[in-house]
């Protein structure tokens, strides 16, 4: 009996071993929707520097994600499109002052079909259907709203806006046609093969911040080396190229 029980324990030990060796390199990633191709290519560019590094990632309106982690999704680097539900995570002690960090700054454009000939935020009470993402959760949103109701067309406006989960829904809603026209991202905009850019929304119309990462209280050293990578020039090379700006 003895010895069936030491064989079983050393089995036991020798796969958690193991699985503890499988799962070192692994880097739990959770970024905004509209991040997803240049963190892709960012993490494939480290993973090459880094061999036996893997990344699970996680897409989503910023806002959503947040709370995904705060009731427990396990991620060891966040990365929003705006500061605030970095330091959400802060204030609810996920997230260490000293581990949060700018990663680029955006602009937000309406695109749409160029043929609506759609100019300016006045010209956006002639079309029937808006695209946006919830204000509530999406940071693009939340600045759309925010320009809005500064350009004075919220009535204008009213039962015309459509709101998606995030900046990727809209950016498809405007690309198949299902609505006019869709406030993104200048770097989502840049994907568009249908869709062209209408106008930027003047930036005096909302308040713009960069979009924030941090890393989470559980986050392995392997997602530490990942943040500062981040910040490194050639990772800020390659977010220019992909039409983010770094101020």
């Amino acid at each position: 009996m003895k010895t069936i029980f030491k064989t079983v324990l050393a089995a036991t030990l020798l796969s958690a071993a193991f699985n503890t060796v499988a799962l070192a390199g692994n880097i739990r990633m959770s970024a905004g929707a509209g991040m997803k191709p240049v963190l892709e290519k960012l993490s494939d560019n480290y993973s090459k520097k880094h061999p036996g590094t893997s990344f699970i990632n996680n897409w989503g309106a910023s806002g959503a994600l947040a709370a995904q982690i705060e009731n427990g999704a396990p991620s060891d680097i966040f990365i929003s499109a705006n500061t605030k539900w970095v330091y959400y995570l802060r204030d609810k002690n996920l997230i260490e002052n000293s581990r949060i960090a700018p990663f680029a700054w955006n602009s937000i454009v309406v695109i749409g079909n160029p043929a609506l000939k759609i100019r300016s935020m006045k010209d956006l009470a002639r079309i029937d259907k808006l695209a946006m993402g919830n204000p509530n959760s999406a940071p693009a949103g939340e600045m759309a709203m925010e320009a809005i109701r500064k350009a004075g067309i919220e009535n204008q406006l009213e039962g015309k806006i459509v709101m998606t989960k995030d900046v990727l829904e809209s950016l498809k809603y405007a690309e198949s046609g299902a609505v006019d026209a869709s406030f993104v991202h200048l770097t989502e905009a840049m994907s568009a093969t249908k869709a062209k850019i209408l106008f930027t929304v003047p930036q005096s119309l909302y308040t713009r911040v960069p979009y924030t990462m941090g890393l989470t209280r559980s986050a392995s050293s392997e997602a530490a080396g990942f943040f500062d990578y981040l910040q490194s020039p050639e990772a800020k090379t390659t977010l220019k190229r992909y039409g983010y700006e770094l101020k």
